[in-house]
């Protein structure tokens, strides 16, 4: 077998190896993806976080306001954070759906109260008035009547809704999302496994196995 030929079937065996290492790799990217393992953007300062900061529990939340089943889940997330609050740190991520036309402005308006101390109150009023404002045709102004029953400084607020730095946040935490795996509101990563407790029992029970493994 002369020189040119053995550089082929070398040339040829490399290629066939580096698609078999590329099929392995793609499929044990998968087979993490479907197990919930896919990386989560870990908390940075930017993150709204709510809770025992000092915590190695951490429960994050990719949700829409103006989705309904987020909108379920509030209240049961809500009474098990007043009971729990010092056993993990909850972070919330947006994740705006295209089909929700108030998803992107409730985003935005959670931001700019945030701007003044108010984020988590604005977050609670959004999900108990959503069925008042979801499929209002002016949300904005809706948004700014819980913006004054809040305290806030309105003139400030409806100047903070059109910084670009809140549209980039919010776009930062669906791409964050998106990397993660998400797909549908409301997605729970706990300790970057992803969750889907669907009461406050099973809540506290994957907590509860968080915190004594964390231990």
């Amino acid at each position: 077998m002369n020189t040119k030929r053995i550089f082929t079937w070398g040339a040829f065996i490399l290629i066939i190896g580096l698609i078999i290492w590329g099929m392995i790799a793609a499929a044990n990217k998968a087979e993490k993806v479907s197990a919930g393992m896919a990386p989560v953007d870990a908390v940075t300062a930017t993150d709204w976080v709510k809770g025992n900061a000092s915590s190695t529990v951490t429960l994050i939340e990719y949700s829409d306001f103006q989705c309904p089943a987020c909108g379920a889940y509030f209240p049961v997330i809500e009474d098990f954070y007043s009971k729990n609050s010092t056993s993990f740190k909850f972070v919330y991520r947006h994740f705006p759906l295209t089909q929700h036309a108030n998803a992107i402005p409730a985003s935005k308006a959670s931001e700019a109260a945030g701007r003044q101390g108010k984020f988590w109150e604005m977050h609670a009023k959004l999900f108990s008035n959503q069925d008042s404002w979801a499929t209002s045709t002016d949300a904005k102004a809706v948004f700014e009547g819980y913006a004054k029953d809040l305290g806030l400084d309105i003139e400030k607020y409806n100047a903070d809704l059109e910084l670009p730095d809140v549209m980039t946040k919010i776009d930062s935490d669906q791409k964050s999302g998106i990397k993660a795996g998400v797909n549908s509101t409301p997605t729970f990563y706990l300790n970057g496994k992803k969750v889907s407790p669907q009461n406050y029992d099973q809540l506290k029970k994957l907590i509860d196995e968080a915190t004594s493994t964390n231990s």
